[in-house]
């Protein structure tokens, strides 16, 4: 599964936990380890947060956490 998760990523360039957990029909917490270990290779990189965008607190940032490819 790490293979395709990097082919994934390496295709799309950008993608968020959401967009993973949606295409592989897993959990964002079953694919966070399998991600730390792709950033750990240097294969992507953690995106930092987005800014909140106002005052509210609808938004949950932990799910907006995106990675990008970086190739090798």
């Amino acid at each position: 599964m790490l293979t395709a998760i990097q082919a994934y990523i390496a295709d799309h360039g950008t993608v968020s936990i959401g967009d993973l957990a949606l295409h592989f029909r897993s959990d964002r917490t079953c694919l966070q380890p399998m991600l730390a270990k792709l950033v750990q290779k240097g294969r992507i990189r953690k995106l930092p947060a987005p800014p909140k965008c106002g005052d509210c607190t609808s938004c949950d940032l932990s799910h907006l956490e995106a990675y990008e490819w970086l190739g090798r």
